[in-house]
């Protein structure tokens, strides 16, 4: 490890034109060529990103809605550009400055800073989004570099175990009621959707109470309509605390199966969308996408998390006698079993990022925890530039999704990168690089990237 250390300290007598554009002499003309490639690429990305944010809207978009897309459109692609260009340029500067290629320079650094100018473009509400967004895809990448250094292992279903986490904790602040006031964040109305409005807070003052529910009949086991009054105590049976008008039994069984036909149809719809070609073509196997056991994957994640959730949320209020906002906490890890169905380590990474970020906002409007000025500016430079250390050194870090979107928005230039040289290091950097494109099936039959402009 000391070794290694020593490694990471030595310099690298590179030029940036070998490294970073060996296809021309010109750093000006190498960072004016990645601009022109990333514009357009920035268009349609960010065109996707504002249609999807007005659909969802679910009304008419006025033509101040539409004007205002416009100008989100071209100022979101403008932050795009200047942060791909910027990274070039920076990479350019620090080797002109320093006159050598050190590791952090290569490429952690220079996007760093790039980053930062580039956000300032950026319109202010869209920049915590981001922060979050590159946070989740560098937690993963950064957890694969340590694994491959032998610092962390991997523990099956991980990822399930940090959803349950993140998303027990989201239950126990919907549960106070905190999200109505302190920490106000769309985040809720989702989770409102699983668990239901009966559920959130604030609770009223919990009573003690050993009485049952004027609702609850006395059995008679001896009566000929035993099971009639067996299916009455399971509908109308409830706690005085319990804030839900069912019976605990039917209350628990919708409110697992009204997730589960929510999940189901959320993976059916997004698999018809995803092969709209196929359907104009009229070449969709229809029994094949719709009739699949995959589709039935979220859906049961779903459904089983609500219904376990209500029912040791309700079976607690029996036992104890009263509600409290802390039974969300074993009710939500135990209802997190059912999450299994569904292992994703996206939608945990994201979770865990949105939850630390309102758990911070809450501590800070107690007044617990101190405000960090531009942090999420911070956040966002400081992954997004650990995001292009794996992208050229480490790439085998690096999620697959993620450097596609590298390779577009960089006119195919990214795998192009001659990082040779910088194999000192030891991390095979050159040999990971192949390794990728061989995995990701990319087209490397021209020798020029996009918009070249050679010199």
């Amino acid at each position: 490890m000391a070794a290694q250390s020593k490694l990471m300290e030595a310099a690298i007598n590179c030029s940036c034109r070998d490294y970073l554009h060996p296809w021309t002499s010109s750093c000006v003309n190498a960072a004016a060529g990645i601009l022109l490639t990333t514009f357009p690429s920035g268009i349609r990305t960010y065109s996707m990103v504002y249609l999807f944010a007005l659909i969802v809207r679910m009304r008419i978009p006025t033509l101040l809605d539409i004007k205002r897309t416009i100008e989100g459109i071209f100022k979101s692609t403008a932050f795009l550009v200047t942060n791909s260009y910027g990274f070039n340029l920076c990479v350019c500067i620090f080797r002109l400055i320093l006159g050598r290629f050190y590791f952090s320079t290569v490429a952690f650094w220079p996007t760093f800073v790039a980053s930062l100018i580039a956000l300032f473009i950026e319109r202010p509400e869209r920049r915590t989004p981001l922060a979050l967004y590159v946070a989740n895809v560098a937690t993963e990448s950064l957890w694969k570099m340590m694994e491959a250094r032998g610092i962390v292992r991997s523990i099956p279903n991980g990822q399930v175990l940090v959803l349950g986490l993140s998303i027990t904790a989201l239950l126990y602040m919907y549960r106070l009621g905190v999200h109505q006031s302190k920490v106000k964040d769309v985040t809720f109305k989702a989770l409102q959707v699983l668990i239901g409005k009966e559920e959130q807070g604030p609770l009223k003052e919990p009573q003690v109470t050993t009485t049952q529910s004027p609702r609850q009949q006395s059995l008679n086991i001896s009566s000929i309509s035993k099971c009639v009054q067996l299916y009455e105590q399971f509908r109308t049976a409830k706690h005085p605390s319990c804030p839900h008008r069912l019976g605990c039994g039917s209350y628990a069984l919708m409110g697992g199966l009204k997730p589960f036909l929510g999940g189901v149809g959320v993976q059916v719809g997004l698999k018809l969308l995803m092969n709209i070609p196929s359907m104009i073509k009229m070449k969709l196997d229809w029994r094949k996408q719709i009739f699949n056991k995959g589709n039935l994957k979220l859906g049961l994640a779903l459904g089983s998390f609500s219904l376990v959730y209500k029912m040791i949320s309700c079976a607690l209020r029996h036992m104890c006698g009263y509600d409290s906002a802390i039974f969300a906490i074993p009710a939500g890890l135990l209802g997190s079993i059912g999450l299994l169905q569904f292992p994703n380590i996206t939608i945990a990474m994201y979770v865990m990022w949105k939850t630390l970020q309102l758990l911070y906002n809450w501590g800070h409007g107690e007044g617990v925890l101190p405000k960090v000025p531009y942090f999420n500016m911070i956040l966002y430079a400081v992954c997004t530039a650990l995001l292009f250390h794996c992208a050229i050194l480490e790439p085998n870090s690096l999620r697959s999704s993620y450097y596609r979107f590298l390779m577009d928005i960089s006119g195919n230039r990214l795998c192009r990168f001659d990082v040779s040289p910088f194999d000192a290091y030891g991390l095979g950097s050159q040999g990971q690089v192949h390794d990728v494109i061989k995995r990701l099936k990319i087209d490397m039959s021209q020798k020029l990237p996009q918009i070249p402009l050679v010199v």
